[in-house]
């Protein structure tokens, strides 16, 4: 192991000021290529009740980062590292699990994985959900059950149950994956619980794959949105904007709106039929919305009945940005909406939309692919002249596992050293200090790479790239929206990001950059 990695720990382990018998739980929530702005307390016209509870009792964080991808993202969550440091079989890696398990958490994950490996090998004493990267919300196995159609989408992925693998999964017809998921975690928190209450404390991962395609909601969900979009993309994003606006969020001087960079017609070049189709794929997205709002409150409503909410931590966060993609495994658009049979996806047009006012979407570096909104509650821990406030440092995935592994306390060490892994350092630093609103002091610049996407945050400055499109510069205290680019101004700060970008590619994967490395990285393995 990595003498660097120790010492950051030991770091940490000074910096311990909670008695071990009051170490909080921890929840992690994250949802699937969600947008910035899709929940209420980030402006959405969409109903999220719940996670607005949770905000008004919290805090929102403004300028929290992903990687831009589903499994990158889990890597960077759950090891406190850089994607780049690892792979598909995270490998090199101390999860989450095996860190907070030795300290006397139970460890418990729900939901998506992604990756080539069980998390029940890895650290978990429960694990259940699938290891790919979409499913039929509905029925995700291979063949239509009793009185059912043939399945839309068809992605027959491993699930795991513990160390049973299930390939395919086939459910009963009453199973909906966003509603599974949360019993699951429910069911685990009432077997831990006893007369007291939950003895140890707990790690809860729950991974949920909507609104990620294909689009699948409770027909009682979508009828509360039918019609709602039927005014086209501006008129919604112009009202999201100004629901940010008067929220705080944003102020008008600082973040414009950004110019949308679809190549799809726009509402006004629609024919009506296309026009309704489109509402009712945004109808969709805001009922798998308003459907995981309502699983977070059952819960919540769970954790306060078994008397575990106070000293809770609940951190809300998505993966990355709202998705463009627009995959067409069916022809003609089917009815019922919604349904097994069906498969739809939001396309660009909307996905702009949901990440208002952020520039672009899911797998770029700019921010609307990069940026997740991100709610942290947990009333035993935030001081109340903190409670509804943002918090608008820069901020990273990276810095989760420092954070839990500074509220776990010194009892949160390494696993059994017998294998004496390689793990990389940790990358982030603990957002603790955010609790009570003050700063991170952060020393180390912020870096991104996915696919054609590359960027680097350093203070208010950032760095970004489209393909094989020039450096961009911006500043993101004058404009997050990205509409300014001020590299042709600042040709000697282009020159020192982009090389200190280069060294830490290097440093992270041994190789320099190239299209041709990035994308074998990247490549799923079979």
């Amino acid at each position: 192991m990595t003498s660097s990695f120790l010492i950051r720990l030991l770091i940490l382990a000074f910096t311990i000021t909670a008695d071990a018998e009051d170490r909080p739980n921890l929840v992690v929530i994250m949802t699937d290529d969600m947008g910035y702005s899709d929940l209420g307390c980030y402006g959405s016209e969409i109903e999220t009740p719940n996670l607005d509870q949770l905000a008004a009792n919290g805090i929102r964080y403004t300028q929290m980062y992903n990687t831009s991808k589903c499994w990158t993202t889990r890597i960077s969550l759950l090891t406190g590292a850089y994607h780049q440091r690892s792979d598909r079989d995270f490998k090199n890696t101390a999860l989450a699990g095996e860190l907070l398990r030795p300290a006397g958490y139970h460890t418990w994950w729900s939901g998506k994985h992604h990756a080539n490996f069980n998390p029940y090998d890895r650290g978990f004493d429960h694990f259940s959900g699938f290891l790919g990267g979409a499913i039929n919300f509905w029925n995700p196995g291979e063949s239509p059950r009793e009185r059912e159609p043939e399945p839309g989408w068809k992605a027959v992925y491993a699930w795991a149950f513990d160390e049973k693998i299930v390939k395919p999964y086939a459910p009963e017809n009453d199973f909906f994956a966003t509603d599974a998921f949360t019993d699951w975690a429910i069911d685990w928190l009432d077997d831990a619980s006893g007369a007291g209450g939950i003895k140890d404390p707990f790690f809860l991962f729950i991974a949920y794959n909507a609104p990620h395609w294909p689009l699948h909601a409770h027909s009682e969900d979508i009828a509360k949105y039918e019609g709602v979009y039927d005014v086209g993309y501006d008129p919604i994003r112009e009202a999201r904007y100004q629901r940010q606006l008067k929220l705080g969020l944003y102020n008008a001087t600082t973040s414009t709106l950004s110019v949308p960079e679809s190549k799809r017609p726009e509402w006004d070049a629609l024919t009506e039929e296309e026009q309704l189709a489109e509402s009712m794929r945004m109808a969709i997205h805001a009922a798998m919305v308003d459907n995981i709002d309502q699983n977070v409150g059952r819960l919540v409503s769970r954790l306060e009945d078994l008397g575990e909410l106070d000293n809770t931590l609940i951190l809300f966060l998505v993966d990355n940005g709202a998705s463009a993609e627009s995959p067409n495994r069916k022809g003609a658009p089917p009815e019922p909406w919604g349904s097994v049979g069906t498969f739809e996806s939001i396309g660009q047009r909307w996905a702009n939309v949901a990440n208002t006012p952020l520039r672009l979407w899911k797998v770029s570096s700019h921010e609307g692919g990069i940026n997740t909104p991100m709610i942290a509650h947990w009333p035993a821990g935030i001081s109340e002249e903190n409670e509804g406030s943002f918090y608008r440092e820069p901020c990273h995935l990276i810095d989760l596992l420092p954070t839990w592994m500074e509220l776990a306390g010194d009892d949160a060490t390494l696993p059994g050293e017998s294998s004496e892994p390689d793990i990389p350092p940790l990358d982030g630093i603990s957002l603790v200090p955010s609790f009570s609103g003050d700063s991170l002091d952060r020393e180390d610049p912020l870096f991104f790479a996915y696919g054609s996407g590359k960027a680097m945050r350093d203070g208010n400055w950032k760095l970004v790239v489209k393909g094989e499109g020039p450096w961009e510069l911006h500043d993101l205290d004058r404009c997050r929206a990205e509409t300014k680019d001020l590299a042709s101004q600042h040709p000697e700060r282009v020159a020192t990001m982009e090389k200190a970008w280069q060294d830490w590619y290097r440093e992270c994967t041994g190789k320099a950059f190239s299209p041709k490395v990035e994308k074998e990285r990247n490549a799923p393995k079979q």
